[in-house]
């Protein structure tokens, strides 16, 4: 079982950047796809960015592409979600999870971090 643990929240102001983090526990990391989510209140878990198992393919939500950078370190068993250009409307839990077949369902994704909070004030 792969527990993982985002870090890298906080509050910010509109037009500036975050950095989260995603540390998984197991060395079987690399088998897995990685897929960020975020979830706002009252709102359904979207789809954010996710990657492959080798890094070698990354896709992203429309909303988000062209701001977001999802990316990963095998070797620190962690990945990454580079967040620039922050908008209020980006203010949600920020969720990882992994999966062995790639797909961008929250659903069938197998394990799941806690979250971790970015809120984006104007």
């Amino acid at each position: 079982q792969v527990q993982l643990v985002e870090s890298g929240g906080g509050l910010v102001q509109a037009g500036d950047s975050l950095r989260l983090s995603c540390a998984a526990s197991e060395r079987t990391f690399s088998r897995y796809h990685i897929g960020w989510f975020r979830q706002a209140p009252g709102m359904e878990r979207e789809f954010v960015a996710a990657i492959t198992f080798t890094g070698g393919s990354t896709y992203y939500a429309d909303s988000v592409k062209g701001r977001f950078t999802i990316s990963r370190d095998n070797a620190k068993n962690t990945a990454y979600l580079q967040m620039n250009s922050l908008e209020p409307d980006d203010t949600a839990v920020y969720l990882c999870a992994a999966v062995v077949r790639f797909t961008r369902t929250p659903s069938l994704y197998d394990y799941w971090g806690q979250g971790t909070q970015v809120t984006v004030s104007t």
